[in-house]
């Protein structure tokens, strides 16, 4: 029985990851599934050919051009050894397009989960794209559309974060979860998922707590952090909540967001919020000169609109956005628009069961 390999770049695809293998092993049980991740997809059971260097390691390993190489040369060799049935390439398209135009050439159908964005940007990327991938399994809507113009055989999947919260807790339950009083105000602050970012973010995050509470006695802010992140103590005057991003979106009253997941994540937890982010200056000269798009924040992106307030590069002024996330804590026009908004954006997520729906895809496309 050929295997099923698995390809994850970074701690985002490696839970991706894991939650397809638990799919197709629920189809298949004793399929052999292989696959390079980390922690989550070995607790699943998939046999790792190469593991992720802890939660980011792949990302920062994956820089390094020799161990670039020496894997994709390891991965070429399996390819052709004709053991590999199918394979499932997730997000991170620097190194899965080039595996995925090996993959092609050795004869082992392709599936791509969580394409590049090529909305936002390389958009030549889509003709290399048809030529490499048999099927694409998209999680935004639109990206079903804008694939298949290409000539690539795209399906919308539905967001795989749907799966997450099937079981969201209320205000009442996700306070005691995470030992926050049942009554009062709360401020949620996303600084980021990675450490330039709250390198970046996390001083003019707290920043804009402090004057809300100035603005607003009471208001007790918290901050969300990825697992890996360590924060200094001296630079956190704020409980810090560790891999909970749903409990705390649900425990909030108005959440700070650095654009990316977490604004589609306050979306679909119904959390009031604006969104920011800064990068270096060079970075962003580059950005403004390749990103056509009018929006920063994922949830805008989706919804066609700024839904929710962004604030980016020298926008992001403290004061300034402080004293828009105050009027967003009363009930009102700006705070009934932006649920309003929210919701929108809820139902053009999908429906839970993303992982089930790429597992069948997987399971139809594999060879032997």
């Amino acid at each position: 029985m050929r295997e099923l390999l698995i390809v994850a770049g970074e701690a985002s695809g490696d839970l991706h990851g894991a939650k397809l293998a638990e799919a197709v092993r629920a189809l298949a049980p004793d399929l052999p599934i292989v696959g390079v991740g980390g922690g989550r997809m070995r607790a699943v059971g998939v046999k790792l050919v190469h593991e992720l260097d802890g939660v980011v390691g792949f990302v920062e390993v994956i820089r390094h051009i020799p161990e670039h190489w020496r894997l994709l040369r390891a991965l070429r060799r399996r390819l052709q050894a004709g053991t590999v049935g199918a394979i499932v390439l997730i997000d991170y398209p620097g190194f899965n397009l080039r595996l995925a135009a090996v993959a092609q050439a050795a004869g082992v159908p392709v599936l791509y989960y969580i394409t590049p964005q090529v909305w936002a940007w390389k958009r030549g990327r889509l003709r290399e794209m048809a030529r490499v991938i048999t099927r694409a399994a998209v999680i935004l809507p639109f990206e079903e559309a804008m694939l298949r113009e290409a000539g690539i055989d795209a399906t919308f999947v539905g967001h795989p974060l749907l799966d997450r919260a099937q079981d969201l807790p209320d205000r009442a339950t996700a306070r005691a979860r995470l030992g926050l009083p049942t009554e009062g105000e709360i401020l949620a602050l996303f600084p980021g998922s990675r450490a330039v970012e709250i390198t970046r973010h996390l001083e003019d995050f707290v920043a804009v707590a402090r004057e809300i509470e100035r603005r607003r006695p009471g208001v007790r802010p918290v901050i969300a952090v990825a697992p890996t992140i360590a924060l200094d103590a001296t630079r956190v005057p704020y409980p810090l909540v560790r891999g909970a991003s749903f409990d705390v979106l649900r425990a909030a009253d108005v959440a700070l967001c650095k654009s990316g997941t977490t604004t589609l994540e306050a979306a679909v937890a119904d959390c009031p919020c604006a969104i920011v982010y800064r990068t270096s200056a060079i970075s962003f000269a580059i950005a403004k000169r390749l990103v056509t798009l009018p929006y920063i924040g994922l949830l805008n992106i989706v919804a066609g609109r700024e839904v929710a307030r962004e604030f980016v590069q020298d926008a992001f002024v403290p004061e300034t956005v402080a004293a828009h996330l105050t009027s967003l804590f009363d009930a009102g026009p700006a705070r009934d628009a932006l649920r309003l908004g929210l919701g929108e954006v809820r139902a053009r997520l999908g429906t839970p069961g993303a992982s089930g729906r790429v597992a069948q895809m997987a399971m139809e496309m594999r060879r032997g």
